[in-house]
């Protein structure tokens, strides 16, 4: 089996502790569908280019350079080789800034995961000892680090034999939750509702267990594509969402029913 490429490699670094290790992504598109984009009239593909606003006319990779808009329509250019000079720690060093408590991590904020491992055997003693540390105290580390040029908050937490390296989102990219349900209003409903609703959860209750997940809407384009390459009919598009629920307490029942659940017996009233 083939060592698994790394996309970093530099320094986990605690204080004075420090040890080589790489990131190695833990995600992967192999198995989407990726279509092309084709020219209607002859049905090959089209390739995307860099058009000049004013001229119209194609610009050829060796004359792009990235520009940041000052003020409209004025630009500062800049050059590769200036990127380059920025010569941040976070480039070659996780240096570790502060340890949090797993259960507190606001899971919103995860974006993508890395699994992190030791870089060589001489870092194996370090990285194992940090891992079991913080697996011992349930906390991850916080750190950053530059990733295709671009500076990444990140967490750090053990995970079987190595770690799991997360992006995180900024607080500037998140959407409050006060903007979102402050005018939501909470209605009035009977308990009983409530107890019903209970029972069906109960019924469903699983672990989680993401190898059992199905991407339903690839799914639909595998079926869709195998049938237009055997000359079939596509399949049926699935149903519209029904209306909303008017009867709850009726429908929940019904549920129920349909679950095999019987309600619990309401306790006899004491005679006075």
């Amino acid at each position: 089996m083939a060592a698994p490429r790394a996309v970093w490699k530099g320094f986990l670094k605690v204080g004075s502790v420090a040890c080589a290790v790489k990131l190695v992504g833990a995600t992967s598109e192999a198995g989407k569908v990726h279509f092309k984009i084709l020219n209607r009239e002859d049905g090959l593909p089209v390739k995307s280019a860099y058009i000049d606003e004013q001229t119209g006319d194609v610009v050829p990779s060796e004359d792009q350079i990235k520009g940041y808009e000052a003020d409209k329509g004025d630009f500062l250019e800049i050059e590769p080789e200036e990127i380059k000079k920025l010569k941040l720690t976070s480039q070659h060093t996780l240096e570790v800034e502060g340890f949090v408590a797993i259960d507190d991590i606001d899971t919103r904020y995860l974006e993508k995961p890395y699994y992190l491992i030791p870089a060589d055997g001489a870092a194996l003693e370090a990285f194992t000892v940090l891992r079991e540390a913080m697996a011992t105290k349930r906390v991850a580390a916080r750190s950053c680090v530059v990733l295709y040029q671009r500076g990444r908050e990140v967490v750090i937490q053990p995970y079987g034999k190595g770690m799991l390296l997360t992006e995180l989102r900024t607080h500037n990219e998140m959407v409050s939750e006060s903007s979102v349900f402050d005018d939501l209003k909470v209605p009035k409903y009977h308990k009983d509702l409530l107890e019903i609703a209970g029972l069906l959860i109960d019924k469903k209750v699983t672990k989680f267990d993401p190898s059992k997940f199905e991407d339903t809407y690839e799914d639909a384009l595998i079926a869709m594509i195998d049938a237009k390459r055997k000359g079939k009919k596509p399949p049926k598009a699935a149903p519209p969402p029904k209306e909303n629920v008017v009867n709850l307490a009726s429908i929940l029942k019904k549920s129920l029913a349909k679950e095999g659940i019987r309600s619990r017996p309401k306790p006899a009233r004491k005679s006075a």
